[in-house]
């Protein structure tokens, strides 16, 4: 994974996908012409009411859709040298921060066994830093493989 310009690892952090626009609209409209049908069979035996509650239900899976989409635009770059670990944080909308680490002081720390609940923190003098929040357990555990590796062999780098 070493190139000319020294980086040990280089990887971008993306939450999974959520489905494509066209599938997103299918289950759309599939859900409002099963509300449709709900509507109008409580309508015709008389309980009107039911009719916002349905469009309510409606408007609601559309705003999760779109909140959905909007979350899966986060991420996170991950570059380490053996000078440097950088993380580069970019949210959905508005400006993302940078953070350095010296690799040397950096500790890794992931449950073992990695479980749903399980966070990947950096600690470094005392502070620690979540990354990959938004991976699966599985792709956590893999990464933070990944980078324990590439922190290593940047500390056996260091005079």
């Amino acid at each position: 994974m070493t190139s000319e310009s020294g980086v040990l690892l280089d990887r971008v952090l993306r939450p999974s996908p959520p489905l494509s626009p066209h599938s997103l609209i299918a289950v759309l409209a599939l859900v409002a012409l099963l509300n449709l049908a709900i509507i109008l069979f409580f309508v015709g035996k008389g309980a009107w009411p039911v009719a916002p509650f349905m469009g309510a239900d409606l408007a609601l899976l559309a705003w999760a859709f779109r909140a959905s989409s909007i979350a899966a635009g986060r991420e996170e770059r991950v570059t380490l040298t053996a000078s440097r670990l950088r993380i580069v944080r970019k949210p959905p909308r508005g400006r993302g921060d940078e953070l350095s680490f010296n690799p040397y002081w950096v500790r890794l720390q992931l449950d073992d066994p990695a479980e749903h609940g399980s966070q990947l923190t950096l600690w470094s003098h005392g502070k620690g830093l979540r990354i990959g929040a938004f991976l699966a357990t599985g792709e956590r555990a893999h990464f933070a493989k990944t980078l324990q590796s590439a922190l290593r062999r940047a500390r056996e780098t260091i005079p």
